[in-house]
């Protein structure tokens, strides 16, 4: 894969990189924000990995920009900001993974590879659109319409959307969806999900007066597409 590195720590940029090199991806390592910013706008990359505490413009802000400009590039945070609150922020962001300052190389090998085979699997020869009911998804272009109007979503809703389409009727639970969005284990001080299924139906039922992603207390959510 083709890497985009934000990192201001020498050491620690020089190991990463040198480490995600010798595991055959391509490595460009970025040590200020606004070069980052720049380049993640200008080039094509399969992954960004951020720290969030850099010079000129925070690796935050940067994937917020990116984000914001429609770009859904998978994205790894790397960073010693570690508290619950950081790591929902990040996520919340657009981040599709989240690792904490210090960490063993191997587990972030891991989690690069891991984020590679999702790539792969959207991108894959199995079909590039899904459709229930009114709503449809272009897993290549990262669109979503439902009854002909383009749906705004960031990556996470994106993401959650897409996951609901793949459930088939069954219930998607909370720790599902950690999993399957946020490559998180099961969390029970986060709200993430919450927060975002909330934007979500903001987004895919209000505007058209009803509900397609149904509560089950206790258990999950079942998403009710309208036929």
């Amino acid at each position: 894969m083709k890497i985009l590195l934000l990192e201001d720590d020498q050491e620690i940029g020089t190991w990463v990189r040198d480490g995600l090199t010798r595991s055959g991806h391509v490595v460009d390592w970025l040590e200020n924000g606004r070069d980052a910013l720049i380049a993640g706008a200008a080039q094509s990359y399969d992954l960004f990995i951020l720290d969030r505490m850099t010079p000129e413009i925070d690796g935050l802000s940067v994937l917020k920009s990116l984000r914001a400009a429609k770009n859904m590039t998978p994205a790894l945070f790397l960073t010693a900001l570690g508290d619950v609150d950081d790591r929902v922020e990040g996520l919340q962001a657009g981040a599709d993974d989240y690792l904490t300052k210090p960490f063993a190389f191997s587990e972030l090998d891991a989690r690069v590879a891991a984020l590679g085979r999702r790539l792969q699997g959207t991108a894959g020869a199995e079909a590039t659109t899904l459709t229930a009911g009114d709503i449809q998804l272009d897993l290549l272009k990262q669109n979503a319409v439902r009854q002909g109007k383009p749906l705004d979503l960031n990556a996470k809703e994106f993401r959650l959307l897409e996951a609901f389409l793949r459930s088939d009727g069954r219930v998607v639970t909370r720790n599902m969806l950690l999993e399957k969005v946020w490559d998180m284990n099961f969390d029970p001080t986060t709200s993430v999900v919450e927060t975002h299924i909330s934007r979500l139906r903001s987004k895919l039922e209000k505007p058209f007066q009803d509900s397609v992603i149904r509560t089950i207390r206790g258990a999950g959510y079942i998403f009710e597409p309208k036929t």
